[in-house]
């Protein structure tokens, strides 16, 4: 009776460490959302000027709008990276919820399999979240060149914070 008590137990702290990932699936997956969205504004954003600019004939607006929507463009080639990153990221936690599994029907034979594909998952969250971070500065910066366009257009200086 000891050795199916043992037995069962064992398999109990495999299933708890197998469900240990989807701590991690749910931040990918928080992020992920995150920048579907984010990618979806920028798009329809771009979209939106690159009608202007199909309706704009004077040349200093023309060249404006050009500069703002390579702008988007590079913005959403920063966010389409930072989503095949958090799907790295994601399959890498999937594949160590599997591989904490397999170790243990092969006798832990895997070693460090599951902790490195852990730490790969964790460090591409960490490459999408730094990514993440430089396209909000674009973001941020963008808007503010907005600002002080309007500004300087209607003869007013921006306030300095």
């Amino acid at each position: 009776m000891s050795d199916v008590l043992n037995l069962a137990a064992g398999h109990y702290a495999v299933v708890s460490a197998m469900i240990t990932p989807a701590f991690f699936l749910t931040a990918t997956a928080s992020l992920l959302v995150s920048s579907n969205n984010r990618l979806a504004r920028v798009v329809d954003r771009m979209r939106q000027q690159l009608k202007q600019l199909e309706d704009t004939t004077n040349d200093d607006a023309r060249a404006y709008l050009e500069a703002r929507i390579i702008q988007h463009r590079r913005r959403v080639r920063l966010i389409l990276t930072c989503l095949q990153l958090l799907y790295a990221a994601m399959s890498a936690f999937v594949a160590t919820s599997l591989s904490i599994g397999i170790d243990q029907f092969t006798d832990y034979r895997l070693r460090g399999v599951p902790t490195g594909l852990a730490m790969l998952g964790v460090l591409l969250v960490l490459a999408a979240s730094i990514n993440l971070g430089r396209e909000a500065r674009m973001s941020v910066t963008m808007l503010d060149a907005e600002l002080k366009r309007e500004f300087d257009r209607d003869g007013r200086k921006l306030p300095v914070e």
